[in-house]
């Protein structure tokens, strides 16, 4: 919720958050949005499913883990990563980035 706080205070538009990876998926492929950012394990399972699912769409995506850039699987290891805990201005920062990064 911390993080859906943050996005509003961007002036976002958020959409989710899944709890379930399924959901996430189907996310993935159906809901227009400009930026993902994904928590690499949803309830005990890798997300990597949902991002190949949004780099198959072209749209950026930013990882969210306590374990860094070290924590992303190739082939993702060149996809932006906010660690947690992160701060606001991380977030902004990183999301910006990988926005410009795929105009």
């Amino acid at each position: 919720m911390l993080l859906e706080d943050m996005l509003l205070d961007f002036g976002c538009e958020v959409v989710g958050p899944a709890a379930r990876l399924s959901k996430a998926l189907e996310m993935a492929e159906s809901e227009s949005f400009v930026v993902a950012i994904l928590d690499v394990n949803v309830a005990g399972e890798p997300i990597y499913p949902v991002a190949e699912a949004i780099v198959r769409r072209g749209l950026p995506l930013v990882f969210s883990t306590g374990y860094g850039g070290a924590g992303i699987r190739e082939p993702f290891r060149d996809r932006p990563v906010v660690q947690k805990p992160f701060s606001q201005q991380d977030l902004k920062r990183t999301l910006i980035a990988a926005i410009a990064a795929a105009g």
